[in-house]
């Protein structure tokens, strides 16, 4: 599975931005998907992840009640809405795809492949 982030850029706090995150092949529907971010001189940290269905989600608290994770099985594409972005926000945010049946998993070991990430950088 290759994945490919896009919808990063410039916003302003309080801003909202959208990412989406495109895979090739046609077993998108079997991972369960997940977002990841890293700040500078931090380490990758977990923000969301979404089951193979959809049905089930689970977000670091950080960004719980801002950001949205949802996918597009037919269009092999996840995304993750984000609004209220605050400055602490800003990373390099990740999508990565994970094999672990119907179930979600925040742990970053259990994911398979990455994309090569998207800047979002939330300042004024």
């Amino acid at each position: 599975v290759q994945l490919v982030e896009s919808g990063g850029g410039l916003v302003q706090p309080g801003g909202s931005l959208r990412l989406s995150c495109a895979a090739s092949g046609r077993t998108f529907s079997s991972y369960c998907m997940g977002w990841f971010r890293q700040a500078p001189g931090k380490e990758r940290e977990f923000v969301a992840t979404i089951s193979r269905s959809g049905s089930s989600t689970y977000y670091a608290d950080s960004v719980k009640g801002r950001f949205t994770i949802s996918r597009d099985n037919a269009k092999n594409t996840v995304y993750l809405q984000m609004s209220s972005l605050k400055p602490e926000d800003t990373a390099v945010y990740y999508c990565a795809a994970a094999s672990v049946g119907t179930a979600i998993t925040s742990h970053f070991s259990l994911y398979d492949y990455w994309g090569q990430g998207t800047q979002v950088t939330v300042s004024s």
